[in-house]
C-alpha cells in the first residue's frame, strides 16, 4: 500500500483508518437510500419569481430616482427606506410585494405587509393549479395543500419576514416586536423544510412555526418582563430527505450565507441567539465563523454534527451549547468527514467543548420544543439571557458554573 507524502511508518494503519471511515459512511447513505430514507429533488426548471421581481425593480426608477439594488447592504436599504414617507413606502411594496418583503433593512412591518401581498399572488396561482387538468391528481392534490398553507400565513397577526415561493419555497416568521427587541432568538431547522412543512397542525413543535412559537412562549415566561422575539427562520433551501445532500455541506454553506444576512439585518438588538435543529446545525455551525459580535450563544439539538472537530475549530466568539435526548436517532449517525461525507465531532462528546444542556423529557429527534420540556426550559433560559439558571447534561454539570 502507497502511503501518503510526508507521512510516517504508521500511515498505512491511517490510511486503513480513513478508508473504513468513509466505507462505513457510505454504507449508512446507501441503505438510507435503498430502505426509502432519501427524497429525489425534482429536476425541472422552477419559474423564479423573485428574481424576476428584483431585475424589474433593478431597472425601474421611482419619482426620478433609481432604486438602491435590492441585496445592497441593510444600512444602505434603511437609509433609503428613511428617506421616504408613508405612503412611497406602502407605494413601493404594493408594487414590488416580492422584493420589499425580502430586503433586508427595510422597515420590518412594511416588510410584513409585502410579504401578505405577495403570499395572496402566490394563493391564486395555487389555487388556479387546483383546477389544472393538464397537471395529474398527485399535482392537482399538492396545489391544494399549498394553497391552504398560504391561507394559513394570511391569517391577521401572522407576521411574515420572508416569502420566496420559488421552487418548494422558503419563509420566515416573527413572534413578538421584532423592531423593539433587545433579545433575538432565530430557529434555524433542519431537513424537508419548505412552504408546506413550514407549519403543522398534528406536532407542531416539529415544524418551524411550532418551535419558535413554543420557544417564544416559554421565553415570556421565563422572563416576562423581557423584550424577546423569536423568528421560525425557514429561508434557507433545506435537504430532501436523508440522501446525500443531508450528508454533505453545500446546501448548508449556502444557508449560512443567508444567515449571516438576516442576523446582519436585524434591527439593533443587545443579543442574537440562534437556535440550530439537526441539519440547521450544520448551517450553524458553518455560519459560526463570521457571525457578528451581537451573537451570543448558538445552541443545537439533534445535531450531526457542525462541520468541525471541536468548539475552537468553529472560529466563533459565541457560547456555544449542545444537547440531544436518549432516544434520538441521530447518535446514530457516524460522527466524522471523510471526502465531503459527514458533518464532524459529535456536538455533545465532551472532548467538543460545548456545554451540554439537559434534554430531559424531549422525545425522539423532533422533540426539544415541547412544551414542559427542560430542552425548551433550557433553551427559553439562554434566549433571555438567564444562563446561571439552565440544567445542565449529567455529562457536564458545570456547564453554567461561570455564567451565573
Amino acid at each position: 500500500m502507497t502511503s501518503f507524502p510526508g507521512l510516517g511508518p504508521s500511515s498505512g494503519f491511517l490510511q486503513s483508518t480513513v478508508w473504513r471511515a468513509a466505507l462505513a459512511l457510505l454504507v449508512v447513505f446507501v441503505m438510507l437510500a435503498i430502505t426509502g430514507w432519501t427524497a429525489i429533488r425534482s429536476t425541472k426548471e422552477d419559474a423564479n419569481p423573485l428574481a424576476t421581481a428584483k431585475n424589474a425593480w433593478r431597472h425601474a426608477t421611482f419619482h426620478g430616482r433609481p432604486l438602491p439594488d435590492p441585496d445592497a447592504a441593510p444600512a444602505t436599504v434603511r437609509t433609503f427606506f428613511a428617506s421616504l414617507d408613508r405612503a412611497e413606502r406602502a407605494q413601493l411594496a404594493h408594487r414590488y410585494p416580492l422584493v420589499v418583503g425580502n430586503m433586508g433593512g427595510a422597515p420590518v412591518t412594511l416588510r410584513y405587509r409585502a410579504n401578505q401581498m405577495a403570499i395572496d399572488d402566490a394563493r391564486v396561482i395555487e389555487k388556479r393549479r387546483m383546477d389544472d387538468h393538464r397537471l395529474t391528481p398527485v399535482g392537482r392534490q399538492e396545489a391544494s395543500r399549498l394553497m391552504h398553507r398560504l391561507e394559513s400565513l394570511m391569517s391577521p397577526g401572522r407576521q411574515i419576514l420572508a416569502f420566496d415561493p420559488a421552487g418548494d419555497g422558503r419563509a420566515a416568521e416573527v413572534f413578538g416586536d421584532l423592531a423593539t427587541a433587545d433579545r433575538v432568538s432565530v430557529v434555524v431547522p433542519g431537513v424537508d423544510t419548505n412552504l408546506s412543512t413550514f407549519e403543522r397542525t398534528a406536532k407542531a413543535t416539529a415544524a418551524p412555526v411550532g418551535m419558535a412559537k413554543s420557544l417564544y412562549e416559554a421565553e415570556r415566561a421565563a422572563r416576562p418582563g423581557a423584550r424577546t422575539a423569536v423568528i421560525a427562520w425557514a429561508d434557507y433551501t433545506t435537504p430532501s430527505g436523508l440522501g446525500v445532500e443531508a450528508a454533505t455541506g453545500q446546501l448548508a454553506r449556502a444557508g449560512a450565507v443567508r444567515l449571516r444576512s438576516l442576523v446582519d439585518a436585524l434591527p439593533s438588538t443587545d443579543s442574537v441567539s440562534l437556535f440550530c435543529h439537526s441539519y440547521g446545525s450544520v448551517v450553524c455551525g458553518v455560519a459560526a465563523r463570521d457571525l457578528p459580535d451581537d451573537v451570543t450563544d448558538i445552541a443545537v439539538a439533534g445535531s450531526p454534527g457542525m462541520r468541525a472537530g471541536n468548539l475552537s475549530g468553529l472560529g466563533t466568539h459565541a457560547r456555544v451549547w449542545a444537547m440531544r435526548d436518549a432516544d434520538d436517532w441521530i447518535q446514530d449517525v457516524p460522527y466524522l468527514e471523510v471526502g465531503g461525507l459527514g458533518h464532524g465531532a459529535d456536538p455533545v462528546d465532551p472532548s467538543f467543548g460545548a456545554r451540554i444542556l439537559s434534554a430531559q423529557g424531549a422525545a425522539g429527534h423532533a422533540g426539544y420544543f415541547a412544551p414542559g420540556t427542560q430542552s425548551l426550559h433550557n433553551f427559553a433560559l439562554v434566549g433571555v439571557g438567564d444562563l446561571g439558571s439552565v440544567d445542565c447534561a449529567a455529562s457536564d454539570p458545570r456547564c453554567s458554573a461561570d455564567l451565573a
